[in-house]
């Protein structure tokens, strides 16, 4: 043995596996390629529908296009709400009449309003139904129409705005605690 180091003989290939080689890496492209195309137009295709455009500035150039974007809109129903409410109200007992409970619908909303209250475990049978509350107008010197036995009871009040004929457009959930003294 001499003290060079050996060569190695590598051995040329053929062209034609060259070429497969080539062939498969481009049919490895195409196909990601095609994978990427088919995903973007599935994601364009499914997008959720835009926000409602809010704070358009009108000018002369764009009144024509605003007013036409306004009209193609869809109709939503009128259903915002402020509540305005006591959410601790105290009885002296089950059957009394509580002094600070009290619901206003006030009259910058955009509904009438009625409510019921339920115990939070049980939304199934309501202990107060309220009357009709026009905008304006308020409730209070309330007594609850299934009496309930000292404690504290953890509430659930639904209010429910309706429409001109009364039928329920949307419902507000408000936590409600209830004292019942004695």
């Amino acid at each position: 043995m001499s003290g060079r180091p050996e060569k190695q003989k590598f051995k040329k290939r053929p062209q034609s596996e060259n070429g497969n080689r080539a062939k498969v890496l481009i049919l490895v492209g195409a196909v990601i390629i095609i994978a990427l195309i088919s995903a973007i137009i599935f994601l364009l295709i499914n997008r959720p529908k835009d926000e409602p455009r809010r704070n358009v500035v009108v000018t002369k150039d764009n009144a024509e296009k605003v007013v036409e974007d306004m009209i193609n809109e869809e109709y939503v129903e009128p259903g915002y709400y402020s509540a305005s409410m006591s959410t601790v109200w105290h009885f002296a007992t089950g059957d009394a009449i509580s002094q600070d409970a009290y619901v206003e619908n006030v009259i910058e909303n955009t509904n009438d309003i009625y409510f019921d209250v339920f115990l939070a475990d049980n939304e199934d049978d309501a202990i107060l139904k309220s009357p009709l509350l026009p905008r304006g107008s308020e409730l209070s010197e309330i007594a609850l129409d299934t009496p309930l036995s000292a404690g504290t009871y953890d509430c659930v009040l639904i209010y429910h705005l309706v429409d001109e004929e009364q039928n329920t457009v949307s419902t507000l959930r408000v936590g409600l605690t209830i004292i019942v003294e004695g």
